[in-house]
């Protein structure tokens, strides 16, 4: 069965990915229970906000405890953020610096400290961390990471996210508002 565009995107940005941590090797602190790219909402695109619904699904087949905290997270979150920014809370979120910036991610297990959606994670999640460029322009690089590393060996580090023909895709919402079934903050703010 062919690859699907995002099982394709997904395909790539993994194989990226396992070549940065070989690369990284000790220079990188993301380890499980290290969650502070966690914290904080950030844009996703509609093809993330797809695959983390269906993550969510599959996690409500196989763990429907863990997928109901997950919802009530989620809920949680965009409840929190709508009383913060009434008048269009996406919008804000998506635009202002350091809006929500102490926010969880409703996928983050406090409990743990992991992702109760990781194979659903959205592209971001996954290229966050190691040292990144995609078309030569260098993506974050977790501040955990490359401590003590020259500039030289986080050179060496880098990989070069190539994305071909596929499109990433625009932002259009965060990980709350995703997972969110029927969010009703206010009449025609998300969802309506």
């Amino acid at each position: 069965m062919p690859l699907t565009g995002d099982q394709a995107l997904i395909q790539i940005v993994d194989a990226a990915m396992a070549d940065a941590v070989r690369r990284s090797g000790a220079w990188l602190a993301c380890r499980p229970g290290c969650f502070e790219c966690c914290i904080g909402p950030f844009p996703i695109t509609g093809a993330d906000a797809l695959r983390l619904r269906e993550g969510l699904a599959d996690l409500a087949a196989s763990d429907p405890g863990r997928a109901a905290r997950v919802r009530r997270r989620a809920r949680q979150s965009v409840e929190r953020i709508c009383r913060e920014f009434p008048e269009d809370p996406l919008a804000a979120v998506l635009t202002v610096d350091e809006a929500a910036e102490d926010e969880p991610c409703p996928a983050l297990d406090p409990a743990t400290g992991t992702c109760d959606l990781y194979a659903a994670r959205p592209v971001t999640c996954r290229t966050f961390g190691p040292a990144v460029s995609c078309g030569g322009e260098a993506l974050a690089v977790c501040e955990l990471c490359y401590r003590g590393a020259s500039d030289e060996e986080i050179a060496a580090s880098c990989v070069d996210l190539d994305f071909g023909d596929l499109e990433e895709g625009e932002a259009e919402t965060i990980v709350a508002f995703a997972l969110v079934e029927r969010p009703e903050p206010a009449p025609g703010i998300i969802g309506s």
